[in-house]
């Protein structure tokens, strides 16, 4: 029996298109808590990029895991270590490549001209943090990195930095965080806190950060409008986040 779901934002349940939650998954939702199923936010966004939503969570998974609580309860929190950090700033301070860094409750980026940078501000639909120079976010607690460089760099950032791993989801820049975390580990700190068997749970993503959520979860569903990569790990693909995704998943499976 299921008593938790786990949910992706971005293209699982926001649009990439109208940016919007859709009717029916606010249908479903109602639906999963009459029931008395638990309902998780599992993201790679920080607390204060997470928007408003006619949707109500029992808890949050973010930071792809690096960062996950319930109510005003803080259930894990696993930092980039501290020299990686720095490492990775000065190297980005060499390249001259953009990057944002997430502490426990702000946000910083580095240029505010980057034109990659402003794409995903678009895409996600979010303000541009304030502006720190490189050598000014060095020093401090970072628990995610957005990393704005070509796939082919990747090898070498990670040779430098080898407690770190680098969930892409984006060809043209990647999250970068420590190496034990991941949406599985974070939703691991939620089953635990609630004691719920993780063959109890269900997770929805689309991209390549919920891989692991996928692979971990009782029941992973993969949205139609994920890569054929993600969907390999899924038990169920449903149809995309545009044609009813996570409301269709939910009764095709008998669980609402």
């Amino acid at each position: 029996m299921i008593k938790a779901a786990f949910f992706d934002i971005d293209g699982t349940l926001l649009s990439f298109t109208t940016h919007q939650v859709s009717a029916s998954t606010i249908q479903a939702f109602e639906k999963l808590h009459r029931q008395g199923i638990r309902t998780f936010i599992s993201s790679g966004r920080p607390k204060v990029l997470i928007p408003p939503m006619p949707v109500s969570f029992n808890g949050y998974v973010t930071m792809n895991g690096g960062y996950c609580f319930v109510d005003k309860q803080v259930l894990l929190r696993n930092p980039i270590l501290q020299d990686e950090t720095d490492r990775w700033l000065q190297y980005a301070e060499q390249e001259n490549l953009c990057t944002m860094i997430f502490t426990e409750h702000d946000m910083y980026v580095n240029t505010h001209s980057d034109p990659v940078a402003n794409a995903i501000r678009d895409q996600l639909e979010f303000q541009m943090p304030p502006l720190l120079p490189t050598r000014q976010m060095i020093g401090r607690e970072t628990f995610q990195i957005i990393a704005i460089m070509p796939p082919e760099l990747d090898d070498t950032v990670l040779q430098m930095l080898p407690h770190c791993r680098l969930p892409r989801w984006h060809p043209r820049f990647s999250d970068l965080v420590n190496a034990d975390n991941s949406k599985a580990t974070g939703i691991d700190s939620i089953l635990h806190h609630y004691g719920i068997d993780r063959n109890e749970c269900i997770g929805f993503g689309d991209g390549g950060n919920d891989i692991e959520m996928l692979d971990y979860c009782g029941i992973g569903v993969a949205m139609g409008n994920a890569d054929d990569n993600v969907k390999a790990h899924a038990d169920y693909v449903t149809t995309t986040v545009d044609e009813d995704g996570i409301a269709h998943a939910l009764q095709q499976l008998h669980i609402i």
